[in-house]
């Protein structure tokens, strides 16, 4: 898959980052992520019980051979926050059938298991039954969305030979812990790689200040230790007074910098409207040229 260097997060849409989503907002978005040359869209089916997969399913309509679709398996959605962890091959087989359904499509481009254990992971039936998925034309590629608690080293190293070639892990300025083995391993088995998280839950936006606090119930950062918090944003502003260039914002710059990465595909930023999504687009003017995968990626931006 030939995929843009920034594309689009969209757990948001299932409700759990302080505010719902109607469908004409993210028909607007997914229409102006288009134009702007973004052609990847990564989803779950926990994101709400299949909401974010269905409002893209349908933004989608009419511009499906536009986009690269990817989704995620393995958590059943229980409430607020609240999974169910289901990776048995029959069961995923169950959701891969409801993915399609929301996201109205025939095939998923890029399906991913979804932050499980090594366990849930090493079952040869799951992996069976998802390679004669894409036996069936029902997936292209599969992938491998890894848990930010575990050590994700085990499943990166045996990636391919259960038929993956994309790994998603967590990676952004604050959170450089790939860096030192994992994004290594990635360039050395040729696995994809898609940098989530790539804004630090919002925390890198240069939205926030010290002293910020989330309180509302809706808003999975609320969650969040508030000494960690403020220890987190009195770093980011340190980042911002001494890294980033002056002019320049710093949602894109922090973009920018995942994907200097030799190893970074793409980056998967969230967005709540149009406006942050044309800033995280912007991002790929600040990647050099010479970037190790600028004949691999692109993105147009209007």
């Amino acid at each position: 898959m030939r995929v843009s260097v920034v594309s689009l997060g969209t757990w948001q849409f299932g409700g759990e980052w302080g505010r719902s989503f109607t469908a004409s907002e993210v028909d607007n978005i997914m229409g102006r992520a288009q134009e702007l040359g973004i052609n990847f869209v990564d989803t779950a089916e926990c994101y709400g019980d299949h909401l974010s997969e269905a409002l893209v399913g349908r933004a989608l309509a009419g511009r499906r051979q536009a986009w690269h679709v990817a989704t995620k398996f393995g958590h059943r959605y229980a409430g607020h926050m609240q999974r169910q962890n289901l990776f048995g091959a029959d069961e995923v087989r169950r959701q891969l059938e409801a993915s399609l359904a929301a996201l109205q499509t025939d095939t998923i481009d890029l399906y991913q298991f979804h932050s499980g254990s090594d366990a849930q992971f090493d079952d040869d039936a799951l992996w069976t039954m998802l390679n004669k998925q894409v036996e069936a034309g029902k997936v292209r590629h599969l992938g491998v969305s890894v848990s930010s608690k575990r050590d994700p080293m085990h499943q990166i190293q045996r990636a391919q030979a259960v038929g993956a070639s994309v790994i998603q892990i967590v990676y952004n300025r604050l959170e450089r812990g790939p860096e030192s083995l994992a994004l290594l391993s990635c360039l050395l088995h040729d696995l994809g790689v898609l940098a989530r998280v790539p804004l630090a839950s919002g925390l890198l936006s240069g939205k926030y200040r010290p002293g910020e606090t989330f309180t509302s119930a809706d808003d999975l950062r609320s969650g969040f230790p508030a000494d960690e918090v403020q220890h987190t944003l009195l770093e980011v502003q340190r980042i911002a007074e001494t890294e980033v260039p002056p002019g320049v914002p710093m949602a894109a710059w922090a973009l920018a910098w995942c994907l200097q990465h030799p190893a970074v595909t793409c980056v998967i930023p969230g967005c709540k409207d149009v406006m942050q999504l044309e800033l995280n687009a912007s991002a790929a003017r600040l990647v050099d040229d010479a970037h190790p995968q600028a004949d691999q990626v692109y993105l147009a931006v209007a």
